[in-house]
């Protein structure tokens, strides 16, 4: 079973996350909101860790699929390839 408070730290980081995206966006790229931004990131990182529910594999796979989306329907990750 996963760890409630886990999860609910979890769902809190993500929101600091999507928080940081918006505020590096009105920002026009401050480096002072980029370097929030890195910091929510790692953030959201260690949460995924201490949840343990997916392995490193897993994670990789998934990764992987993902880009295989963004190649398809998005020209954000050709654009940085």
């Amino acid at each position: 079973m996963i760890n409630t408070e886990a999860l609910i730290i979890t769902m809190e980081e993500c929101g600091e996350l999507i928080q940081a995206c918006s505020k590096v966006i009105r920002s026009n790229h401050d480096p002072k909101y980029i370097q929030n931004l890195q910091d929510e990131i790692g953030d959201v990182l260690c949460m995924i860790e201490i949840l343990d529910c997916t392995t490193p594999e897993q994670i990789k796979e998934r990764i992987g699929v993902k880009k295989k989306k963004l190649e398809r329907w998005s020209t954000l990750y050709n654009a940085h390839q």
